[in-house]
């Protein structure tokens, strides 16, 4: 993806891709309302929620190079979007609420963003609604004769899933499959007397869901128990690519051929930070470079390891700050924790690609295990939900790297999150840059520490599960003030109101040049 927050901007854009679906592709004027008892009437701006849902508008892809330039691509586009601040009872911090028109009339939804750049769309038109932009949607407007038209689905094809739901007027059936419907089914509901429309909103993630799917475990306690049974000793790392492909419907060599598609991003984007990055709408300098120079020189503490932990950590960073690609593992905010701490000690160890993929599926399993029973989501926990979670995955990794246990790649994830529990999430003027960059270090830091403890036996007490579960109790307890709202902590010093305060002034200069990427 390219932008500074996956909660924000990759999120967002898949909101607006579906949203455009939903107006097969024809926009003229987008109404987005944000809640003030939320998150986004602070952060939709500096964060990158206006990017991502203006580019997902216009159809783009989380990675487009338009990305930077969104205002300007959208009015040429002829799209008006009108911004509201409404206060109408939004549960989650991340809610879009659109009111989407064109010539032919308008269409409502509403949206969250649950964190990592995952979505769910929660109502159409006032039908309930339950999209996570996994499967190809077919909507089926209808004034009368839902339960017969949707038996008669059921009856004659191979959808995953017929559901119907109470619209503003009449009602919608939501078909959920995992390909394209065939034209010949979708002029036929068109011709239907009792359909109103129809459309197709296509999915949006790269791995698609599936009908009675099932997973072999979805907590540490039950993954311990299949290992247990399974009588094969499997390492995290494998656990994590069978997970995967059970999740996915995928052969497990295709789970490790995308996740060295993915390591492999990751690790250009580091190079191409090492060479120095420009952009002009950021806070903080390219400082990889001197830091790179310094540890060349002999100007830093000793310690290869974690000098080059902490170079890597800040190329990266820099790398999201000036809109260069990078994979959100696990976020965009915390993305140079994970492949930072993971990849900086794979080539202090001299590991091959395939030790890579290994040691990255292993830290994916963690991430399960949190996103499943926690969040990944700043809004909802602090930074403890993205720095956090990134220590605990790369913790995990470093261990598989070193030739660690099953049970040290755990524990070492374990004593990383519980090291993490309560870090808020306070940026500087609303910018996902600082202090990011420096958690990010100080996370990746503590996975190195925890890995290193769990290889030395040291005992993590707490099992992954029971952590999860307190982390998700911390960010219950943590006032929404430091929770990504820029309404307290550093976000409110002077040093943050100036710092805003200047980039409203540099705004207002005419455009010199723009910011842009050197590779």
């Amino acid at each position: 993806m390219r932008g500074p927050s996956s909660s924000h901007s990759a999120a967002a854009l898949r909101i607006g891709r579906m949203a455009r679906d939903l107006m097969a592709g024809e926009l003229t004027h987008v109404v987005v309302d944000y809640d003030p008892n939320g998150s986004l009437v602070t952060t939709h701006e500096p964060q990158g929620s206006d990017l991502g849902l203006f580019g997902g508008l216009m159809g783009w892809q989380t990675d487009d190079e338009r990305l930077p330039g969104f205002r300007e691509e959208i009015r040429k586009a002829g799209i008006n979007v009108e911004v509201r601040y409404l206060d109408y009872g939004a549960v989650h911090p991340n809610t879009y609420r659109l009111t989407l028109c064109n010539a032919d009339g308008e269409q409502h939804m509403s949206a969250i963003s649950t964190g990592g750049g995952m979505i769910e769309v929660q109502e159409i038109n006032g039908a309930k609604v339950r999209m996570l932009g996994d499967y190809f949607e077919l909507l089926v407007f209808v004034s009368e004769g839902a339960e017969g038209l949707a038996g008669w689905l059921r009856s004659n094809f191979e959808f995953e899933e017929v559901l119907i739901a109470e619209a503003k007027s009449g009602a919608l059936i939501e078909v959920k499959s995992r390909c394209m419907p065939e034209a010949e089914l979708l002029e036929e509901l068109r011709a239907n007397a009792s359909v109103s429309s129809v459309r197709v909103l296509e999915p949006v993630l790269p791995v698609l869901a599936r009908r009675n799917m099932s997973v072999p475990f979805i907590t540490g306690e039950q993954m311990e128990l299949y290992r247990e049974q399974s009588g094969a000793g499997m390492s995290l790392g494998a656990l994590g690519a069978l997970y995967e492909s059970e999740r996915g419907g995928i052969p497990e060599d295709e789970v490790r051929s995308r996740m060295s598609d993915l390591v492999g991003i990751m690790e250009q984007s580091i190079r191409v930070g090492l060479g120095g990055t420009e952009y002009a709408d950021r806070i903080l300098p390219c400082q990889s470079v001197n830091f790179e120079k310094k540890m060349d020189d002999g100007g830093l503490v000793p310690g290869d390891v974690l000098n080059r932990v902490i170079l890597y950590v800040t190329a990266m960073m820099e790398m999201k700050s000036s809109m260069g690609i990078i994979v959100a593992a696990p976020t965009a905010g915390s993305c140079g924790a994970l492949p930072g701490a993971v990849l900086g000690v794979a080539d202090a160890m001299g590991k091959s690609i395939e030790e890579r993929v290994e040691a990255m599926l292993a830290a994916g399993m963690i991430g399960v295990f949190i996103a499943a029973h926690s969040t990944f989501a700043a809004e909802e926990a602090g930074c403890m939900a993205e720095c956090g979670s990134g220590a605990s995955m790369g913790a995990a990794g470093i261990v598989s790297l070193a030739g660690g246990s099953h049970g040290q790649q755990v524990g070492a994830a374990s004593m990383a999150l519980q090291n993490s529990l309560g870090l808020t999430c306070d940026t500087l003027a609303n910018r996902v840059e600082a202090p990011c960059l420096g958690r990010n270090v100080s996370a990746a830091s503590n996975a190195l520490s925890s890995a290193n403890m769990a290889l030395a036996d040291f005992k993590h007490l707490v099992p992954i599960d029971q952590v999860v579960d307190a982390m998700r109790e911390v960010g219950e307890l943590m006032p929404r003030e430091i929770c990504c709202t820029g309404l307290g902590g550093l976000a409110v010093t002077p040093a943050s109101r100036e710092i805003a305060r200047k980039l409203k002034e540099r705004e207002q200069e005419p455009a010199s040049a723009e910011g842009k990427v050197q590779a």
